[in-house]
């Protein structure tokens, strides 16, 4: 090969590699564009923690659900318009999915400070993160690069986000598909350790089944009837709803789990010894749930010249 072939494969290759490079997500991103962009989200997030604390699990659940459907791309946040229907309709996330507003909020802060540079996507992830130290828990650096969407998949929302009334193989399932393990599914599952659910989502349980503490089930059907009372709320975690800990998981082992899937990870199956596991070892669960929402991070993010930096996160530019 003569030394200008040698020169030309090897600029080739370079180029290849550093394409592939400057397309993966960065968590100095913006460290030149914007460096006041974490500082602000965290700033803003943690205020709206302070008035509400349920708000840090909505944020928490907003990144979720964003990537679980398309990836995180923020096309959870897209209105729908005369012409287009967005993911916000869907079962999972009408009347349920919140931190809308709190992400406007932000976004608006750091176009402020440096238009046309910081995604949706990328805020929702900070926030997500943000929102559980906020309420105690793990932190993780969050790589950072994503672009907006400019599409939405109301079907996507409805299939692949999993359900609160699955069973264990079928969350298994629902998070294998988007590349979790069963012990990440279950890491991720410990996020209910904050929030609340509406009495729509456990009516059944309380109600109907038998794999719960008869205490717990009749002081849930207090503010829970068996008909109307849809929207009225209970803690996911009944013991320290406010503060991101394991306390879930030892709720499992009581029977204390206020969803059909939250029981299901601790019911006589295959992920009882991951339960158990993290009801007594904070440290390894704090550990497993930082690492897991890293990997959600990186679901089919858009990067490089894909998708766009929306400047109003509800619309397309």
């Amino acid at each position: 090969m003569s030394a200008l072939n040698f020169k030309l494969s090897l600029f080739f290759f370079l180029s290849c590699v550093l394409g592939i490079v400057s397309a993966q997500l960065s968590s100095n991103f913006y460290a030149t564009s914007c460096p006041l962009a974490l500082t602000t989200i965290k700033t803003a997030v943690t205020s709206a923690v302070a008035q509400e604390a349920r708000m840090g699990a909505s944020l928490l659940r907003l990144h979720f659900h964003d990537c679980f459907v398309q990836g995180c791309d923020a096309s959870i946040l897209l209105d729908d318009t005369s012409s287009f229907t967005g993911e916000k309709t869907a079962f999972p996330n009408v009347n349920s999915v919140r931190g809308y507003d709190v992400i406007d909020t932000i976004k608006s802060k750091v176009e402020t400070l440096c238009p046309g540079f910081v995604s949706c996507a990328d805020i929702v992830a900070v926030a997500a993160r943000d929102s559980v130290v906020a309420l105690g828990g793990p932190s993780w650096t969050v790589p950072l690069g994503r672009r907006d969407s400019t599409t939405a998949s109301l079907s996507s929302a409805n299939s692949d986000l999993p359900a609160p009334t699955l069973d264990l193989s079928a969350l298994i399932t629902a998070f294998s598909n988007k590349g979790f393990t069963a012990k990440e599914m279950v890491a991720l599952s410990g996020s209910h350790t904050i929030g609340k659910a509406q009495c729509t989502n456990f009516r059944a349980r309380i109600y109907n089944e038998t794999n719960i503490d008869s205490s717990f089930a009749t002081t849930l059907q207090g503010n829970c009837p068996s008909a109307g009372g849809d929207s009225n709320l209970a803690n996911l975690d009944t013991t320290t709803p406010n503060t991101f800990d394991n306390a879930y998981f030892k709720n499992l082992l009581s029977k204390k789990g206020l969803l059909h899937s939250d029981q299901q990870l601790f019911n006589g199956g295959s992920t009882d010894s991951q339960v158990t596991a993290y009801s007594n070892n904070l440290a390894t669960f704090r550990a497993d749930f930082a690492n897991a929402m890293i990997k959600m991070g990186n679901l089919s993010p858009l990067t490089g010249s894909n998708g766009q930096i929306r400047t109003n996160c509800r619309k397309v530019n």
